[in-house]
């Protein structure tokens, strides 16, 4: 369990947990709202107008649970770390101070903080979740290894994450909003063609596709052969280079021949048969 823990990175623990802060370095004051200015690192951009009303109820009834976090940037005035929504709804019920944890933090710290904290909240999309480990991989200048040590996720929860970046905006706008769920954009991946990603995402929404049933399509459209082509030239060239072969084609008549390989060592091996 402690290292879970450490994985969380410093940013997070300290702001989770007042016990563990440094009194030399943290300390929580009541802040005048109007001397914060808000996180320019904040990396989510989208707050649910309901989710900020019950928020706005819950303070309004019984106080603020947990303060939010900035650092100092000149006299009596504050930047943003992290706890935008409870910023915001205190400014919608018209509160004039806020407890806060004050926090010594340069531009690169206050950016991991943000964005650590950011892909630990449970009502996060998993587009927001993809752009925050793309933000911490590139910004901060983490491999993939460091950044699962730093959260406590695995790296393959991480690359699938990642991947779906990959997909078509239109898609990623669908998964952000709700009308389809990871599961869905992890199927399309599969799919090179941009517009078949579409179609298959049209088809998902229309229909009101499951996970497995996408999965089906997919797959069916991946092993779609080639008009014209026999299955005995696809065995023959397999045959030859003893592996995997496949060919597959999309609705505008291109294709795709497909040759697989499991290391570096076979793909050396298929490459001198192809050059000989």
């Amino acid at each position: 369990m402690a290292s879970k823990k450490q994985g969380l990175g410093r940013g997070l623990s300290a702001m989770l947990s007042s016990e563990k802060l440094d009194t030399n370095k943290s300390n929580i004051n009541d802040i005048e709202l109007s001397e914060i200015s808000v996180n320019p690192f904040q990396p989510r951009s989208n707050f649910s107008n309901n989710s900020l009303k019950e928020l706005s109820i819950s303070i309004k009834n019984i106080g603020i649970i947990q303060p939010i976090t900035v650092r100092k940037i000149e006299n009596n005035k504050y930047q943003l770390i992290s706890g935008e929504r409870r910023l915001r709804a205190c400014k919608e019920i018209g509160l004039k101070k806020i407890p806060a944890f004050v926090r010594m933090a340069n531009d690169q710290d206050s950016l991991e903080m943000a964005l650590v904290e950011n892909i630990h909240r449970q009502d996060l999309d998993a587009i927001e979740i993809a752009i925050s480990y793309q933000r911490l991989l590139e910004e901060i200048n983490l491999t993939q290894e460091e950044l699962s040590d730093k959260i406590g996720k695995n790296r393959t929860t991480i690359s699938n994450y990642l991947r779906l970046l990959k997909l078509d905006p239109i898609i990623q706008s669908g998964i952000r909003d709700g009308f389809i769920s990871m599961g869905h954009g992890r199927a399309l991946i599969n799919v090179r063609s941009n517009q078949e990603q579409l179609n298959i995402y049209k088809k998902i929404i229309s229909k009101n596709l499951s996970v497995r049933n996408t999965e089906l399509l997919v797959r069916d459209l991946k092993d779609e052969p080639v008009k014209g082509i026999k299955k005995i030239k696809t065995k023959f060239i397999s045959s030859l280079l003893s592996t995997d072969v496949h060919l597959t084609k999309e609705k505008n008549g291109k294709g795709n021949f497909v040759i697989n390989f499991k290391n570096e060592g076979e793909f050396n091996r298929i490459n001198k048969l192809l050059n000989e």
